[in-house]
Formats: C-alpha cells, structure tokens, sequence
C-alpha cells in the first residue's frame, strides 16, 4: 500500500486524563519488526472501556487511546511477520498468544504472561508508543487501542480471519461475544439439563445467555435492574427474567427459591461486588459453579462458608479461548449460522459520535454500540 512504512494521521478518541474521550488528529507510526499496523473499520463499545475512562482499571497510564473490540484490515506489516499480509481481515485481540510462555504452551490455559495483569501493555513490547498526537506520546490500551483509525499490534495478538466475515459484525468476537459464549461453554462446562442464572444483561451477559442456551440448558435465568433488557434475554434464550428491586428479600434467595437449591450455575456479567456475592451464593451450595465474567469495580471480600460446602467460585479472560486460534474458528460459526451475534447490536454510530455511545451505554439504553470508521 502507499501507505507503508509512512506516518499516517488519522482520527482517533483520545483520553488526556479520566472523563471524556475527544476525537483527535493522531500520528501513527509504521510498524517495527514483529508488528502489524491494521485499519480499524469497525469497534465495539464495551463496560470495559467505560471502567477506565471512570479511573477504575488498573494500571493504565495517560493520555491512552481507549478500545478493544475492534475489526479492520492489514494496512502494512513490520520485518518478520509471516501469518498475515496487507488486506487480510483480522481480529486485533486483548488477550495476546505469544506461543511461547508456560501458558501459552499449556493447553488447558489460554491466559498469556505478556497480559496487561502481567506485563504492562501501555506500550508495545520495546517500551515505546506507536500514537502520537500534538507532539506529546499517547498510550495504548492493551495493545489494541481500536478508538483510533489505524493501530500498531504485535503479531502475536492478532487473529486473521475469514475474508467473507463481516468487520461491522465480527468486531464483537473481540470481547463481548467471545467472553459471554466462552463464559459458558468452555469455563463452567455448563451441561445439558441445568439450571443457569446470569447476573446482568448487557453485551457480555447476553452472551451468556446464547451459550447457556447453545450448552442445552433447561431453565436459563437473567438478573437485571433494567428491565428494558427482558425482551432481548428471552429473544436470546433465557427462560425467566427478574429484577431484584422487585423483592423484599436478597436475589440470592429469590434464586434458591425459584429452583429448590441453587441454579447449578451463576454468572456475574455485571462488574460489581455485590452482585459477585449474589451470583456465588445463588448457585448449588455443594456443586454450584460461579464464573466472574465482568470486570470487578472494586475489592471484595467473601464469607468462606460459601466455598467449604463444595462451591466453585472461578475467573478467566475471554473465557477460556486461545485467541489466535479459536477466535477464527468462532467467525466461522457465525458465518455458518452457527448463532446470531448480530442480535447483540443494537445502535450503530459513525466514529465522531463516540462519547454518545458511552451515554447511550452508560444509560442503559444499549446492549453494543458499534463505531463505524
């Protein structure tokens, strides 16, 4: 491309402190050796992001350019990269696979110790800034940074896929959408016949629920204070719909009632503490399964009684896929009618109107907001 190996200026949502994001003119420089620079066409909006514009996520350092839900194209590649070339479609990924960590060469781990809880991921792996924006160095965001027109990533944290998947579509594969169906079927191995509840209704726990239900669940229960998100969890496959404001008494108990003793498998998708308590002490008290799949807000501390009797109280990122290999096979599906991820979207937006997708989230007046480049 004539592009290559040049600085391109472009549009990008940067974040100078906590708060708003504002649309800025960036320079992005051409990839280094081991690294791809990829045209950003389509990105999600995710609770994630909203967590670090609120100061919540850790370790992040300003200015940083937000996102990681992204699709796009190859722009360029640096020296040595070889699984991709200009024009693939690809999946930029928050999760990298470096193929060479005890994790990454265990295959019951999908976890990777270049992760930002490991390894800082503010700058690319030499220690330096692709961005620049009013000659000041702007950070990444876990080495994606999809709020911005084009982005550098190592190779290793990019999943090439199919050349018929749709970018506006498919960008959901790189959190949402992966880390809910994910949730369910590989990280609690949710059996045919069980009984399900899933703690709030947003992209993630969606999700969820689709997998539940793809997982041969029999009762499928979503908790959410919006009931404006009813409809679509049942459009979705759940079975019962509550909303805790509707009882007098905990929601864990309102569960335990409704299935005798306990769902055998709880999900918190909503990212507080509460909730997280409500959702572990919700499940079987002998062989329940509870998955944290929502990014935590804040520490939280437990009763251990909820654990001695047999629970299973359990976390991961992005749900237990190796990304590089299995977010392709994930596409795949969609392209084969495998399930309908699409029904997750509910606003699209041209990339200027940013900040009114993060009210629109914030409101709860969205399931996902996809930006269009």
């Amino acid at each position: 491309m004539a592009t290559a190996g040049k600085v391109i200026r472009c549009r990008a949502a940067v974040a100078w402190a906590p708060g708003k994001l504002s649309v800025e003119e960036v320079e992005v420089a051409p990839p280094k050796a081991g690294e791809v620079r990829i045209k950003i066409v389509a990105t999600g909006i995710c609770h994630t992001d909203a967590h670090l514009l609120q100061g919540f996520f850790p370790k992040i350092e300003f200015p940083v350019i937000p996102g990681h839900e992204g699709a796009g194209i190859v722009e360029s590649v640096g020296e040595g990269v070889t699984s991709m070339k200009p024009g693939d479609k690809v999946i930029p990924l928050a999760i990298p696979q470096c193929g060479e960590c005890s994790f990454c060469r265990n295959p019951e781990s999908n976890y990777c110790q270049k992760f930002h809880f490991s390894e800082s991921q503010n700058l690319l792996p030499d220690k330096t800034s692709r961005f620049s924006c009013k000659g000041k160095q702007i950070h990444h965001f876990l080495w994606v940074s999809a709020f911005a027109e084009y982005t550098v990533v190592p190779e290793y944290t990019v999943a090439k896929i199919d050349a018929a998947a749709p970018l506006e579509k498919v960008c959901l594969f790189g959190c949402a959408f992966s880390t809910g169906y994910g949730a369910a079927i590989n990280t609690a191995k949710v059996k045919p016949g069980s009984t399900c509840a899933v703690f709030g209704l947003g992209g993630v726990g969606l999700s969820v629920v689709m997998g539940c239900k793809a997982a041969g669940a029999s009762r499928i229960i979503g908790v959410d204070i919006n009931k404006d998100k009813f409809a679509k969890a049942k459009e979705l496959g759940a079975t019962d719909c509550i909303n805790p404001r509707d009882f007098q008494k905990p929601i864990q108990e309102v569960l335990t009632e409704m299935t005798g003793h306990g769902v055998d498998y709880s999900f918190e998708a909503f990212g507080h503490a509460d909730t997280m308590i409500a959702a572990l002490a919700s499940c079987n008290m002998s062989t329940g399964v509870c998955v944290m799949a929502g990014e935590l807000d804040s520490e939280i501390s437990i009763n251990p009684t909820l654990l001695l009797t047999g629970r299973t109280w359990k976390g991961t990122r992005l749900e237990g896929w190796k990304p590089r290999e299995c977010i392709p096979k994930l596409v795949s599906g969609y392209l084969e009618k495998k399930f309908n991820s699409d029904l997750l979207i509910t606003h699209t937006l041209p990339f200027a109107k940013v900040n009114e997708g993060f009210e629109l989230l914030l409101a709860g007046k969205s399931i996902r907001t996809v930006l269009l480049f």
